[in-house]
């Protein structure tokens, strides 16, 4: 069982999507259902886990409607208001639909550097558990100091780390970030996915062998019971193809065991998510 564990929707505006700059034509289109499943069965996967592109319930509810339409999407990590009082409510709503897994904030985009240590955030964070639901941590590597205060703070919550924490691989910076994620890693509770890499790589001229020292890094730490892999599909059309994008991480445990890839490639997406496969 092959999930790709990150990947997008959308209906293109330039309103709801002000973060697709003039740099990124490419993604100014609708990116679909129907224009991803053909991409996923060529590379072998069984399914998918859709995360949320805008920060809108609205989002969330369409995104649980298209994985109930379309049998190869296995879960949606969406977006509730984790700052509101009412957000109790919103859980409950949303919790109703099967598909529903787990939640994400842009905490990358959040201009108060503290903001994922925020009381009210931390409350809303605090509720996650009820509803067991996992959270997907999306920041800078910069970022990796305050983060590693905000998972102490919740040793029973299941985390997953987006895109390795987007390090500096264009410029082939390791530190801090490694010392960081290290640092991470110590805490059970949080997984990681070796997705987004390409995006923060040079989008022209990449080669595998960029990526090799965040991976040992990654592998590492987290070992290969923590790890899973996302497309990132389709933001990653920005430096290739899907199939250049899988590639990466299907190359560098080619020589891992059967079980360590079977781990890797689904299961700890299905663990992580609680996924209903």
């Amino acid at each position: 069982m092959k999930i790709d564990s990150h990947q997008h929707f959308w209906k293109y505006s330039p309103e709801e999507y002000a973060w697709i700059n003039d740099e990124m034509q490419i993604l100014k289109n609708d990116f679909l259902p129907d224009n991803l499943r053909p991409l996923v069965r060529q590379a072998g996967f069984d399914g998918t886990v859709a995360v949320q592109a805008r920060q809108s319930l609205d989002e969330t509810r369409w995104l649980l409607r298209l994985a109930a339409e379309n049998e190869f999407i296995k879960g949606v990590v969406g977006w509730v208001d984790l700052c509101s009082e009412k957000l109790e409510n919103q859980l409950k709503e949303l919790m109703s639909d099967p598909g529903f897994v787990g939640v994400r904030h842009v905490i990358q985009d959040e201009p108060d550097e503290l903001f994922i240590l925020r009381q009210e955030f931390l409350r809303g964070v605090g509720l996650l558990q009820k509803f067991n639901l996992t959270y997907d941590i999306l920041i800078f590597a910069g970022q990796l100091p305050q983060t590693i205060e905000f998972v102490r703070k919740f040793p029973d919550q299941v985390f997953v780390l987006d895109h390795i924490a987007k390090p500096g691989i264009r410029y082939q910076k390791t530190s801090p970030w490694k010392e960081d994620m290290i640092k991470l890693a110590g805490f059970e509770n949080v997984f990681c996915k070796i997705s987004g890499m390409v995006t923060e790589a040079d989008w022209l001229k990449w080669k595998a062998e960029d990526f090799r020292p965040y991976l040992d890094t990654v592998t590492n730490a987290f070992g290969t019971d923590r790890l899973m892999i996302g497309s990132d599909w389709p933001v990653c059309r920005l430096a290739g193809s899907y199939d250049d994008v899988m590639d990466i991480p299907f190359k560098y445990f080619e020589g891992f065991s059967r079980y360590e890839k079977e781990a890797i490639f689904g299961l700890n997406a299905k663990m992580a998510y609680h996924l209903k496969l």
